[in-house]
């Protein structure tokens, strides 16, 4: 980054091949849509390249500091659109979703239903390896928080995937 910082534009091809898929992954589990998942990672290197002179690595790591840019990005994109349905909700497709449940649930389906507050903390723990701490300045909440929403949404998952076991008789 700070070779990018420096005007080499080739360091940013760099970080862009390397943490593209990591941010594509965090956006699409959170949102389950992937134009907005593209659509998020392309928005947060344009805005990387906007401010590149706001990244301080003294402050954290580049792949926190983009992370934190595509989630707030995220959650400003998912906001307007709740907003636009409200307002007008016959722009709204008509979803007729028809859950089978064929198999057991997997882990991928029980934190999807997690409360959007708990899913993000999840994705960014196990999924992508960032502590606390950068859990933390990524959404913008202390780390106690960061620490409470993980033990509620492991608590969740958990009864989540014992009522499943319990429903497909498999216990």
């Amino acid at each position: 980054m700070i070779a990018y910082q420096n005007g080499d534009n080739e360091a940013l091809e760099g970080i862009y091949a390397l943490l593209k898929q990591s941010l594509y992954s965090f956006i699409f589990r959170y949102s389950r849509d992937e134009q907005l998942s593209i659509d998020v990672v392309q928005d947060t290197f344009v805005k990387l390249q906007r401010y590149k002179y706001d990244y301080n690595p003294s402050k954290g790591k580049l792949k926190s500091y983009l992370f934190q840019i595509a989630y707030r990005l995220m959650i400003t994109k998912l906001n307007r659109r709740k907003r636009w349905r409200n307002l007008l909700p016959f722009l709204t497709p008509i979803q007729t979703e028809e859950f089978h449940q064929l198999d057991r649930m997997t882990i991928r389906e029980a934190v999807a239903k997690l409360p959007e507050i708990q899913r993000a903390v999840v994705l960014l723990f196990y999924y992508h390896d960032l502590s606390q701490e950068e859990i933390a300045k990524i959404l913008g909440i202390p780390k106690g928080t960061v620490k409470s929403r993980l033990h509620i949404a492991i608590k969740k998952l958990k009864e989540e995937l014992e009522r499943d076991e319990y429903e497909s008789g498999s216990l």
